[in-house]
């Protein structure tokens, strides 16, 4: 189901993941740096309980076919602190998509533990997962990820497992600066504007995967470094103005001055 969730502001959402790190920093006694320990926080610290599964088939949502990845990546039990993740994500089965992993349990346990089980009335008489086949509260596809309630979570878990002032530090140990770098292709295609508006679109969605995959070479060096994906290492050092993929307005204006 998808939740419906009132609006919250992009900074209420970064100092609450915040907030989270410092308290686990202080009842653990630890200090935090990259990678995130983001089983512990979940499971030691939020006291979630994490299982893996096939999610289509608990769910009953038919899978796509043969090689396509899953449209369901986790599911959320508000109520009672239950989450499954997908058995497809499994980082001891498949290494190579742990970062995939880690976001998406900082995305439930972080994200919707955090910002929206204060929006769920608990209700005690209600059996658990494991004792019944009751629907989660929140389930994450990758077909809704638009959803208020998913691109709050998506921030949630970016600013959890990639804090400011810790990518901030990577940046400035890396170049020695806080200066922001423009990544811009030579080779982007110019689209006459007499195109075909349809022709125009695919071209355009065409040359930003190139662009996107040109910035996700570059961010890798981090990604690695917090583990996590190249695409949420480069949506976030976007986020924090550190990457461009064009010359930032204010300062082309600057420059023209």
């Amino acid at each position: 189901m998808t939740l419906r969730v009132p609006y919250i502001a992009d900074e209420s959402i970064e100092r609450d993941a915040e907030a989270l790190l410092v308290q686990f920093a202080h009842a653990r006694g630890v200090a935090i740096g990259p990678p995130i320990p983001i089983e512990d926080i979940v499971e030691k610290h939020l006291k979630l309980h994490v299982e893996f599964d096939d999610l289509h088939r608990l769910l009953g949502v038919p899978r796509g076919g043969f090689g396509t990845e899953p449209d369901i990546f986790g599911a959320i039990w508000l109520e009672t602190g239950e989450i499954i993740i997908d058995e497809s994500l499994d980082p001891d089965v498949r290494p190579a998509i742990e970062g995939r992993y880690r976001f998406t349990l900082a995305h439930e346990g972080g994200g919707h533990w955090r910002l929206h089980r204060p929006l769920v009335e608990a209700n005690s008489g209600q059996e658990s997962l494991f004792g019944n086949t009751r629907p989660p509260i929140v389930v994450c596809r990758s077909s809704q990820s638009k959803e208020r309630v998913e691109v709050q979570a998506d921030l949630y878990a970016s600013c959890l497992l990639m804090p400011r002032k810790l990518v901030l530090h990577a940046w400035r140990d890396r170049f020695g600066n806080d200066d922001p770098r423009i990544l811009r292709r030579k080779d982007r295609i110019v689209v006459p504007c007499d195109v075909d508006e349809e022709i125009a679109t695919v071209v355009r969605s065409f040359d930003q995967t190139r662009d996107n995959e040109v910035l996700e070479h570059f961010a890798r060096p981090f990604a690695k470094q917090f583990m996590v994906s190249p695409i949420a290492m480069r949506i976030r050092l976007e986020r924090l103005g550190l990457l461009h993929r064009e010359v930032p307005r204010q300062r082309s204006l600057l420059l023209r001055s």
